[in-house]
């Protein structure tokens, strides 16, 4: 195995799960919240979604694909095009209603552009400084497993609310 392999893993397991936990939700399932200050199922697969393209474009140099591919357009989000979701107001989080067919197309293109990219790269690739900003400055390396890490997490959020759902729906 090499490196493209072990990120492309991590990535595909991130669409598996994301994928799964889209499967046979309604819009309004996916913007249904726990609590009036939770995050919905939705809003989580977006901001996943957003996140891995917003930063896995970054290092790799091309435009985001919600951009680029005009998903922010169908989205019909009232968030600057650049937003990603990183400290939203649960009123912002409240506007989110975005269809199951929309975030796994999005889903799609996202994940088919981190892995073209992530295909690309070598061992030595990895040590490239990407972000200066943190003491010690962040790698590529780091800054892949970081995106896989945290949509790994928000997926699984989604799928313990989705559970939630279905255990007090029957």
């Amino acid at each position: 195995m090499n490196v493209a392999d072990v990120l492309r893993d991590g990535f595909e397991r991130v669409r598996g799960v994301t994928l799964d936990v889209l499967d046979a939700l309604s819009a309004d399932q996916l913007a249904t919240r726990l609590d009036p200050d939770a995050n919905s199922i939705g809003w989580l697969v977006w901001h996943l979604l957003r996140v891995q393209d917003d930063h896995v474009s970054e290092v790799a140099g091309l435009e985001q694909v919600w951009t680029s591919q005009g998903w922010y357009e169908r989205s019909g989000l009232p968030f600057d095009a650049a937003e990603t979701g990183f400290a939203q107001q649960s009123s912002d989080v409240a506007t989110v209603r975005l269809d199951a067919d929309l975030l796994r197309g999005y889903l799609e293109d996202v994940h088919a552009q981190s892995v073209g990219y992530v295909d690309t790269l070598t061992e030595a690739d990895l040590d490239r400084v990407v972000d200066e900003r943190w003491d010690p400055p962040v790698t590529l390396g780091v800054r892949l497993v970081s995106v896989i890490s945290d949509d790994l997490q928000h997926a699984g959020q989604a799928a313990l609310i989705k559970g939630i759902l279905r255990r007090t729906a029957g």
